[in-house]
């Protein structure tokens, strides 16, 4: 994909190709550690153990190391795909409206948040939720996202998929390394996180600390982002998520960060993004 390309198609921002710095290294975990914790405690002694408690939940080693790698040039969607943009391909094809019934929730597990917390983004009679629009489609899974890929090829002639996770990272934090898309420095009102309104999603764009260099919005914050690169975990197959949501805690939101879920996962705080490929032109 050339960049000529590439900013032909409106929505898309290209990345050039080269180097990057991946991973992470003790250093950026433990800074991890120790800026969640100093948002959910006041006190040193009680920062210093709620820094412990994480570390003893290993949130932060599967990152893997710092290092370099390579990648060839790709173009990225600008932003989240919204409710709006899936609803357009929900009414073309009859696919499955976004949502999870409470016995599938109870069923697929890893239940922070009750199943009332579900309900207001539940889709009703093939609509989107009121005043939604604008937000990143959430309760999609890996496969619904590969589906609404397929289908907008079809719609302009592009060829898209989802992200690999080194491409979601590099975008992140461009070719220096940075934990955030702002920089190393964690920033309270730089993106959508835990302590910060709404409760739950929130319209794409409203953050421009968490612009990317490259100009990709919410590159931090908002919802997990399914990716391409996939996994085994226990006979299972887990796809690797980037980004954090907001309901997380600093830490969490750095680009080195990676979170995986079964790929039939459906939740609200799970949405995406895609690359193209190819273009008919």
């Amino acid at each position: 994909m050339t960049r000529d390309r590439c900013e032909a198609q409106p929505g898309f921002v290209f990345v050039p190709g080269g180097e990057f710095i991946a991973g992470s290294d003790q250093t950026e975990r433990d800074y991890g550690y120790a800026i969640s914790a100093q948002a959910i405690a006041d006190s040193p002694a009680e920062i210093a153990a709620a820094a412990q408690r994480l570390r003893d939940r290993r949130w932060f080693e599967l990152e893997g190391d710092r290092r370099r790698e390579s990648l060839a040039a790709f173009c990225l969607q600008t932003h989240l795909v919204t409710q709006q943009d899936y609803a357009e391909f929900v009414t073309a094809t009859a696919h499955r409206s976004p949502g999870i019934t409470a016995e599938e929730y109870q069923t697929q597990g890893f239940l922070v948040h009750p199943y009332a917390d579900v309900v207001p983004y539940l889709w009703r009679e093939g609509q989107f939720p009121e005043g939604l629009g604008e937000h990143p489609v959430v309760l999609v899974s890996y496969d619904d996202a590969l589906a609404y890929a397929q289908w907008r090829g079809e719609q302009d002639g592009g060829v898209y998929r989802l992200p690999t996770a080194a491409e979601w990272e590099k975008t992140a934090r461009t070719d220096d390394g940075r934990c955030f898309p702002w920089g190393n420095e964690w920033q309270d009102d730089a993106t959508h996180w835990a302590q910060s309104a709404p409760y739950g999603t929130s319209a794409i764009a409203r953050y421009p600390s968490s612009r990317s260099a490259y100009g990709a919005e919410d590159m931090a914050g908002n919802v997990f982002e399914y990716t391409s690169t996939l996994r085994n975990r226990q006979e299972v197959t887990v796809a690797v998520m980037k980004g954090c949501s907001w309901d997380d805690l600093p830490g969490f939101c750095r680009a080195a960060y990676e979170h995986t879920r079964p790929v039939n996962s459906r939740h609200i705080l799970f949405g995406f993004r895609l690359v193209l490929t190819a273009t008919e032109n």
